[in-house]
């Protein structure tokens, strides 16, 4: 689960434990990682956590290399990563810009592409990406976050429109606001 130490992505991570599964936490920041996992042990589930910038495709590859050194195989990927920044198209700069979509869209991109191999090669796996309502609602105060979500969107059903065929099933999630850090942090910005 990338981006799975603080908000949706923890609680996804949460949920997956307490069903049983073993989530690999994906991020950035080592002492958000370890506190997602403990906070995981502490409910009585198993999990691990991989420090990872998910913005360079190599990062990606070496994710891959080890959670399938550490366990052997990948059932299935939860993308999360990323917050692109609200604000119009005056408002965000090119750098925060490209900085955020090289995190969210080509982040996700890059470890589909580092996984979704493995996963047609056995003929088995689930691709869950977390993209966002904005990608459905276009908003220009969003205007970042409404167009790199519509092309995580056609992203996704371009790939699971094929990888049916090899037992691979690849969708998204588009949830609306929930009261998050992030959320809240966009909410301010307005």
């Amino acid at each position: 689960v990338s981006g799975g130490a603080k908000g949706i992505g923890q609680g996804i991570c949460c949920a997956l434990a307490e069903e049983g599964a073993v989530p690999v936490i994906v991020g950035r920041k080592e002492a958000d990682n370890r506190a997602a996992v403990e906070n995981i042990l502490q409910a009585g589930g198993r999990a691990y956590a991989f420090e990872a910038e998910l913005s360079d495709p190599e990062a990606c590859r070496r994710v891959m290399t080890e959670v399938l050194g550490q366990f052997g195989r990948l059932d299935g990927l939860v993308n999360n990563a990323g917050a692109i920044p609200g604000g119009s198209l005056d408002a965000v700069d090119e750098a925060r810009w490209r900085a955020a979509w090289d995190l969210k869209v080509f982040g996700y991109i890059n470890i589909c592409r580092a996984f979704h191999g493995r996963m047609k090669a056995r003929r088995s796996g689930v691709i869950v990406n977390v993209i966002g309502l904005a990608g459905e609602r276009f908003d220009y105060g969003y205007i970042a976050g409404s167009t790199g979500n519509a092309g995580l969107m056609a992203f996704t059903r371009a790939l699971g429109s094929w990888s049916l065929d090899y037992g691979v099933r690849v969708l998204a999630v588009n949830p609306g606001a929930v009261m998050t850090d992030r959320i809240v942090q966009l909410m301010r910005t307005r």
